[in-house]
């Protein structure tokens, strides 16, 4: 694989690499991802650019039937896939453009990786800045852009959308926004909050944005590589790639088995909405699943692990929400004293 794009003199200590993918599949373009993440070598910064077609994208623990609505989606002929990271479904189509900044231990910087795309930005016009915990946007609140994270203990990855020409009709004609978000978010739609940058700056194109964000990446981190998708897929012989595409296009990943539940509770906090149903015998916890948009990707399976089979009781449930609070990452993005303090709150309404 060869392809420098500049021709300074290359930094031994440090490889940056930039990687485009052609296809449009998101089964296809979220496994690459994957692969990438899990391949990454020591010292590594990757900057991954990439677009879905008429897509919705769901965050790891959000429940596929609620947040989009799957039956129009499909027949359509659009997907719907599951990411691996947190966060609410996102909306994606050939006006929009997906990056990925995949960094190994101690190269992971969320201001250096969003300064790449700002400074991108204002080389097209573009005046914005970063927002609430996810979201890139206009000096007048509304967003073009939204990220979620992952983190594994020696790597990090930030990916998120930019909407340049994005067709708002069909954003609203397939995702479900609950009540609950709007009014948290003090709007009236999904339009409503969300821009075009085409709409602020006619020039701005996929193509000469993704040109500019490769600039930029260089700008902010030096020598780098150019690869293709293809050459990535040529230089896995051990076929782990084809197998996570496999897995991200499969029924039980996107939608999965969804039992029937005696009890379901819904709450909206500060730092995401939670969903908990609820199969309860005797006063113990015998199954559930919880869904939640939260930027924390597994924060529904370490609440499932928790309450599975706990006797309820109000002592058992303070200990259940420290041993969730404690098991979450130490660079959780979840204030964990906030979190324990909705969650006590929550738990001593409904229990």
């Amino acid at each position: 694989m060869s392809g420098d794009c500049t021709e300074e003199k290359k930094i031994a200590e440090q490889q940056n690499i930039i990687i485009t993918s052609d296809s449009h599949n998101p089964w296809h373009n979220l496994a690459l991802e994957e692969y990438l993440f899990d391949n990454i070598e020591e010292n590594t910064c990757i900057l991954y650019l990439w677009q879905n077609d008429n897509t919705v994208v769901i965050g790891k623990s959000q429940n596929s039937w609620k947040e989009c609505r799957v039956s129009q989606l499909e027949a359509d002929g659009g997907y719907l896939a599951r990411r691996s990271s947190g966060g609410g479904a996102v909306y994606h189509d050939l006006g929009n453009l997906c990056y990925t900044f995949i960094m190994s231990s101690g190269l992971y910087d969320k201001e250096r990786q969003l300064n790449v795309i700002l400074q991108a930005l204002l080389n097209m016009g573009i005046d914005a800045q970063f927002t609430g915990r996810n979201d890139i946007a206009l000096s007048d609140g509304r967003k073009f852009s939204g990220n979620a994270f992952r983190f594994v203990r020696d790597k990090g990855l930030m990916h998120g959308t930019l909407l340049v020409n994005t067709d708002f009709n069909k954003m609203s004609k397939y995702l479900s926004v609950s009540k609950a978000k709007i009014a948290a978010k003090g709007v009236d739609s999904v339009r409503s909050r969300t821009v075009n940058l085409s709409s602020v700056n006619p020039d701005i194109t996929v193509e000469n944005l993704a040109e500019q964000l490769k600039k930029s990446f260089l700008r902010e981190y030096g020598y780098c590589k150019i690869f293709t998708e293809y050459d990535i897929i040529e230089s896995d012989s051990s076929g782990d790639l084809h197998n996570i595409e496999k897995r991200y296009a499969s029924w039980d990943w996107r939608l999965g088995l969804t039992p029937v539940f005696d009890a379901s509770f819904e709450k909206r906090f500060t730092w995401g909405g939670i969903e908990l149903h609820l199969n309860i015998r005797a006063g113990t916890i015998e199954s559930l699943r919880v869904f939640t948009d939260s930027m924390e990707p597994d924060l529904g399976i370490l609440i499932e692990n928790v309450l599975l089979k706990l006797k309820i009781s109000k002592d058992n449930l303070i200990m259940s929400v420290n041993n969730i609070t404690e098991a979450l990452p130490l660079d959780s993005l979840i204030d964990k004293k906030e979190l324990a303090a909705d969650l006590l709150a929550w738990f001593d309404e409904i229990f």
